[in-house]
């Protein structure tokens, strides 16, 4: 039996767990700005696009698969596949290089995409082609670009997209550079972390197109002027991606927070910043800015792209909390 062809059992099963996420989603209150994405949540069944998935266990990962020969086996990895958590898909050399996001996240993230009936979007990451058969079912295949720089990913995506009736455009390529043969575009999704935003992007969207994407440990949501101009401010919500492959990774070093004071440490919102600033602000730099500007949450952070300049701010774009990206 493969994964795709359940037996009726399995299939009831699947059914009554993916309603479940629906109602979880729905009291999370994820897709309130576009409750219209209920619906592609009710249609596409997740279980399709994770054959198999890791859960951590005591020194590593253990591994599910929907062609396991015990039932009990079987019947956690469909509710594991439609439980709200991430779900690591692909790991190499015990790193984690894929992953199904949570689908709350998705959710929230594809509302605040604000798209419209008739835009093209682009995603960065394929990685499952979960997130693509969503948007496929809001939008049309043939409004919807997926893209990933592994081979053996965009293929499984492929397979997985064809399984469950969708067939958005699936490319191979770096996610860095965009998909230029099918712009302009509308919107954009990332759904990998960046160190910056990639100019090639802004190239290929439209005037006032908006792009979402993972920065640092937030949200960053942008409207994209011209070719050459983007702004825009963080989201409220954290968010952990894996990062771009094919750009430039952030600098991963360890911060030194040994005397820094415990609470700050502690705090998320001082490491997001941190995140933001790092390789601009040393720690303890970041740390006065945080206590004189009252702690600031995430909302009160932006971006600006400008030709070549990428920068970061607090409050004001032009104002003296501003630190280069690139």
């Amino acid at each position: 039996m493969g994964a795709h062809a359940l037996d009726r059992d399995l299939a009831e099963l699947a059914a009554a767990a993916r309603a479940a996420l629906v109602r979880e989603i729905d009291a999370s209150g994820a897709w309130a700005a576009d409750p219209r994405w209920r619906a592609a949540f009710e249609a596409v069944p997740r279980h399709l696009f994770v054959p198999y998935y890791y859960v951590g266990v005591m020194g590593g990962y253990e591994r599910r698969w929907g062609e396991s020969r015990d039932r009990r086996t079987r019947e956690k990895w469909v509710r594991g596949a439609y439980a709200d958590a991430p779900l690591a898909t692909r790991l190499r050399d015990g790193e984690l290089v894929s992953s199904s996001s949570q689908p709350s996240l998705m959710a929230m993230m594809l509302a605040e995409l604000r798209v419209r009936d008739g835009d093209r979007v682009l995603e960065i990451g394929a990685g499952t082609g979960y997130n693509a058969a969503l948007l496929a079912h809001r939008l049309g295949d043939d409004r919807v670009t997926t893209v990933d720089l592994e081979p053996e990913i965009t293929e499984a995506a492929r397979r997985h997209l064809a399984a469950a009736g969708y067939h958005p455009v699936v490319v191979t390529g770096d996610g860095a550079r965009g998909v230029p043969e099918r712009a302009p575009f509308d919107r954009i999704i990332a759904t990998c972390t960046l160190a910056s935003v990639p100019t090639a992007w802004l190239a290929q969207c439209r005037p006032g197109a908006r792009i979402l994407s993972p920065l640092a440990t937030g949200l960053i949501a942008l409207t994209v002027r011209d070719a050459g101009h983007a702004e825009g401010r963080f989201l409220h919500t954290p968010a952990y991606f894996v990062p771009l492959r094919g750009a430039d990774r952030p600098d991963e070093g360890p911060a030194d927070l040994d005397a820094l004071p415990r609470p700050a440490r502690e705090s998320e919102l001082f490491r997001f910043l941190l995140a933001l600033s790092r390789g601009s602000l040393e720690p303890r730099e970041a740390y006065a800015l945080w206590e004189r500007e009252g702690q600031p949450r995430r909302e009160r952070y932006g971006i600006t792209v400008s030709g070549e300049r990428e920068w970061a701010w607090l409050d004001d774009p032009e104002g003296p909390c501003a630190w280069p990206l690139r």
